[in-house]
């Protein structure tokens, strides 16, 4: 309520107000109970949202576990916070979810998902109301890091990509070798020699497996065949105890099998290390086998290796592998053995032709000439015929 009241002093006429409740009726009409002028009103408080903190990474050693860590406001208005990632080898965006930790939220990247050479990933925020807030990045922009390879990481990467991705690799092959005609003798009962002419060959069929991981271990092999044929020094006198037809003494033969392994020493030094374990005329035997690679070791490449087997024999062998255009190799070849199962090492002169047919096949033609003596020797050939995938 205001009253206005007149008080006259002399020529004046001063009017006053008097204001009755004044700061109730200001707050009503939003005027100031002193000065009378427009108060502006109060605004109701901001609305209160969720907020995620995060320190941009840059650059992650690959193959090992990635910690995402994030820090979030109104923890109690957030349903769920969210790694939206994808890396070079796996392109396709996964999600995972924060963990309360410590002092922080923290996401998991697994070890054998984080491929090198890049990550790429975004934070989303899911409220309550099942909504989705972009944080940092985007699913369509994402953040880039760098995730470097290793040395050994880029050399496989490499050669898988060279060899067409093709890890495996089956192969069959079969020899004959013909060394000529050899002196032999053997004994009779009373102890006389007996001379004879002993055809000195042998063939060999072989079948095997090898896995490439191409790094330190570069491959590793599974080889099982047979071999048989004729050798100019007896086995035994031929004499069979059981009553039985005596055996020919001077036949040979053996069911061998040979794990094999490849190390890589250099990008143009590889070693390999073989054990032999075989049944033979004479039970069971053993053996081991060596190679060393110069060079590209699916190119052109200098093998020097050996392989002996008790009973059987031993062999040295060189071998240069010579690409002669990319689906093409010619292979000369030098052997010096004693198989099989001689009294005196004969050389071998061979040389080899490869050839990728496509389709992961390729297939082999070797052919050459060995001898014993200056004045015998004989022909040998053989194949091979290998499947990669």
């Amino acid at each position: 309520m205001v009253t206005i009241v007149k008080y006259r002093t002399g020529l004046f006429s001063l009017p006053f107000v008097l204001c009755l409740g004044a700061p109730a009726l200001a707050q009503e009409h939003g005027v100031s109970a002193f000065t009378g002028q427009p108060v502006p009103s109060a605004s109701a408080p901001e609305a209160v949202r969720p907020k995620l903190h995060h320190s941009p990474l840059t650059s992650v050693p690959a193959h090992e576990p990635l910690f995402v860590t994030a820090s979030i406001e109104h923890p109690e208005l957030v349903k769920r916070a969210l790694l939206i990632y994808a890396t070079e080898g796996s392109p396709q965006a996964r999600e995972v979810e924060f963990r309360r930790g410590a002092t922080e939220y923290v996401a998991e990247v697994p070890a054998a998902e984080l491929l090198p050479r890049w990550l790429e990933y975004s934070l989303e925020l899911e409220l309550l109301d099942g909504s989705r807030q972009v944080v940092f990045a985007s699913r369509k922009n994402p953040h880039r890091v760098s995730v470097p390879e290793e040395l050994m990481d880029a050399r496989e990467r490499a050669l898988y990509q060279r060899l067409g991705g093709k890890r495996s690799v089956f192969s069959a092959s079969g020899d004959y070798v013909d060394f000529g005609t050899s002196k032999a003798q053997t004994a009779d009962a009373l102890g006389n020699p007996i001379g004879h002419d002993v055809r000195d060959h042998y063939f060999r069929l072989e079948g095997g497996y090898t896995y490439r991981p191409l790094r330190f271990v570069t491959e590793f092999s599974l080889r099982a065949g047979v071999v048989r044929g004729q050798s100019p020094v007896p086995i035994d006198d031929g004499s069979d105890t059981s009553g039985a037809k005596p055996r020919d003494p001077f036949k040979v033969g053996l069911n061998y099998g040979a794990p094999s392994v490849r190390l890589r020493l250099a990008d143009v030094c590889h070693v390999e290390g073989e054990f032999l374990t075989s049944v033979t005329e004479k039970g069971f035997s053993l053996g081991v086998g060596a190679a060393v690679l110069v060079g590209d070791p699916y190119g052109g490449k200098l093998t020097l290796g050996f392989e002996s087997i008790k009973t059987f024999g031993t062999r040295f062998w060189s071998r240069m592998d010579i690409p002669a255009t990319s689906r093409l190799t010619f292979s000369p070849i030098i052997e010096i053995a004693d198989t099989p199962h001689a009294n005196k090492f004969g050389v071998r002169l061979l040389g080899e032709l490869g050839v990728d047919v496509g389709g992961g096949f390729s297939i082999g033609a070797r052919g050459g000439y060995q001898a014993r003596l200056f004045t015998e020797g004989g022909a040998s050939g053989g194949g091979t015929v290998a499947y990669a995938f």
